[in-house]
This record gives structure tokens, sequence and C-alpha cells, in this order.
């Protein structure tokens, strides 16, 4: 094997695909800026729109309650509320927002709490709609602190203390720090995104090099140069696989600052270090070559499969009929680690890219499980390597690469 003879055919592919603007979009440009968009703009985006929504002072209409002064006049008295009467049709009102919510106090209502009687109090909403929640919520919060009002009466006046109805307490505490906490929410979804944007990366310089060749007329020509075929298809595989390394390295040092400047967006202007507790994911040198490394046979994986199906088509516009129905068959997988309660299994583990994106998800927590580590990364080396084989074999065939 010359490594000369695959450097030069490397090189001169690396210049054209430099000139290409479709490998240089897909490559550099989308994994740059896809995730700022999608965690910084759309996470600021939803941080305003929730901000104006709770600002909002929401109609909410009251039925009843003529008998129940004490309780309407509460309900009236609420900041950023208003309440105003029952009119007919108040369900389509909320329907088409002209109100945000109705409340509905029953008959006697405030004589049966005053005789120690059980009643409902009835909150309508448009499920679903944010600002019809918030106002349903701050009128539930009133209710709900009223009844806890009355129930300290009744203790008091029969001279009982309040643990009489709670004796004691369940408290939650969690005890992993707030950079695995995220890391475990965020990181299938980082998983997803670089199986996703390295298949990207390495689609369009895959159908370059085989379709894009014939329907131009230059693969006859390359073919005649003095360079065997093996040297030939590795010096082009090269340089689908640098397409889709590089995409998944930019993709994962975005998502590193894209989460570090949400998470302190979200801490100036939705209330502090709380609120962005939740975004704290911090993607450690150690991290990032972790999540690299398994990239590696997968971008392996992907580079030589896509070369393989794309030299079976003449034209780029069919490479890209046969390489599309791809993306939904690396899509199941990867979305499939998403899932709650599925988690490594060492049968999950035999499975090419589900295996890899669940690893992800556990590399980005912070918890490495060396034996699953090894299996996933030695599996996917053999599928890649049988691919790679496959892709060789498939340039040594006239009857493909000279296809009518």
């Amino acid at each position: 094997m010359s490594l000369r003879n695959i450097g030069i055919v490397y090189r001169k592919e690396l210049t054209e695909a430099l000139r290409d603007r479709r490998t240089l979009i897909s490559t550099i440009l989308v994994p740059l800026f896809l995730f700022p968009v999608l965690s910084v703009g759309f996470g600021a985006l939803a941080v305003t729109l929730v901000g104006k929504a709770k600002e909002e002072i929401p109609k909410v209409m009251l039925r009843g309650g003529e008998d129940s002064p004490a309780v309407v006049e509460g309900l009236k008295k609420l900041d950023k509320i208003e309440i105003v009467p029952a009119t007919p049709g108040w369900k389509d009102q909320i329907i088409n927002k002209e109100i945000r919510a109705a409340v509905e106090i029953p008959a006697g209502f405030q004589s049966d709490v005053a005789q120690e009687k059980s009643d409902t109090v009835k909150i309508y909403n448009y499920q679903g709609e944010l600002k019809s929640e918030f106002a349903s919520e701050k009128v539930e919060k009133y209710l709900k602190d009223y009844r806890d009002k009355v129930v300290k009466e009744r203790l008091a006046a029969k001279n009982l203390p309040e643990t009489v109805l709670r004796p004691f307490d369940v408290k939650q505490e969690n005890v992993a720090p707030p950079e695995k906490v995220s890391g475990a929410a965020f990181g299938g979804i980082i998983g997803y995104m670089v199986i996703l944007l390295c298949m990207s990366g390495a689609m369009y310089p895959a159908m370059d090099l085989t379709a894009g060749e014939k329907e131009r007329g230059t693969m006859e020509t390359i073919l005649s140069s003095p360079i065997s075929r093996m040297h030939l298809v590795l010096g082009k595989f090269f340089l689908v696989l640098t397409a889709a390394l590089g995409t998944a390295a930019l993709s994962v040092l975005s998502m590193g600052v894209s989460f570090s400047v949400l998470a302190h967006y979200t801490a100036q202007s939705a209330g502090g270090r709380a609120a962005a507790s939740g975004l704290l994911l911090k993607l450690g040198p150690k991290t990032v070559i972790s999540v690299f490394l398994m990239a590696l046979p997968v971008a392996v994986l992907f580079s030589a499969t896509l070369m393989t199906i794309a030299l079976f088509a003449k034209t780029y516009k069919e490479a890209q009929s046969y390489l599309t129905p791809m993306t939904f068959v690396v899509i199941i997988p990867a979305v499939a680690a998403m899932l709650p309660g599925v988690e490594l299994t060492p049968e999950l583990s035999l499975i090419p890219i589900l295996n890899v994106s669940l690893l992800c998800k556990e590399l980005v927590a912070g918890t490495y499980h060396w034996n699953f580590i090894a299996i996933i990364f030695t599996s996917t080396c053999v599928y890649a390597a049988a691919a790679l084989f496959l892709a060789i074999k498939m340039f040594q065939r006239e009857s493909v690469l000279f296809r009518s």
C-alpha cells in the first residue's frame, strides 16, 4: 500500500471539496451555527415569551359566588388578575382567548365551609395554552392558600396542632451535582446531534466523489491514472472521513459554547442561579475527547457506507434519492436512545448507532462504563471495517462504476 498515492488522491479531492459550497455548508456552517440557533436562539426566545406571558394581566371570569363574599373579595384582590363577571358562552371565550380562565364557586360554598362540609371549586382553562395555564395556576394557588387557612382555623378552634394532619414530611434530595443532572438530561440530545451531523457532513462529499464524478464524466479520467483502485478509494474515503469528523468536532465545540451562553443568559433573565442550574452543562476536555473518539468509528462507518451506496447512482440527484432514506435509518436508533428507560445493556451495545448514542449520553453525564466502552468501540470498528472493505470491493467492479 502506497501512502504517497493515497495522499495525492486525498489532497486532490480536498482541494476540490474546499471549492464546493455545499460541502463547506454541511461541514462547517451547519455544525457551527445549528446549535447556537437551536439552543441560544430558541432558548432566549422561549425565556422572553414565558416572561411576557407571566407579566400579562389575564381576564378570569367568575361564575357564582354571590353568597361567598369573602372568597370573591380575595379573588378580586389578586395581583395581576382581572376578574370579570359571568356572561354566556364562557367556554368559547376561553377557547377564543378572549378570557384566559373561569372559576366556578358552587352555591352556598362559604356556609358549607363554615359548617365543615366538603365542596368543590372548579377552574376552567385552555390546557396547553401558556397564558391560560398561568392564570389558572394563580387562581388555584389562592384557593389552596384559602383552604389551608380554613384548616388552620379549624385546628386552632379545637386546640389541635397542625402536625395532626401532617405527622411527617417526605422530601426528595438530589445527590448528583448539577453538571451530572444536566448531562443526563441533555446527553441523549448531544449524542443524537453528533451522530446526525456526522452523517450529514459525510453525505455531500460521498455523493460528489462518486455519483458527482460520474455525472461530470471525470470518473474515467481518474480511473485511467497510474493509481490502483484501492489507493483511489482510500484517498476518497479519507476525504469523506475528514468531512464527517470535522463536522463532529465542530458540533461538539459548538454545543459546549452554546450551553454555556444559554446558562449565562438564563441566569441573567430568568431568576438567577437556580434557573440556570438545569442548563449547567460543562463539556470538559475528557468528555469532548471521549465523545470524539466514539464518533470516530461511526464516522468511518458512515463514510464507507455512504460512498458504497452513492457509487451505484449515475447522477448526483439519483445519489440523493438513495441516501436521503438513510437519514431516517440513522435517526430512528439515535432517537431511541433518548427514550425514557432505554439504557445500555450487553445486547444494545452491539446495535450500531444506538450503542454509540446511548454511550454518548453516559459520557456527557460523566459516567464511564469501561466494559461497555470496549464492547461498543470494538463492535463499531468491526462494522466500519466491513463497510470500508465493501466500498473497496465495489470500486473494483466495472459493472458498478460504469452502470448504464
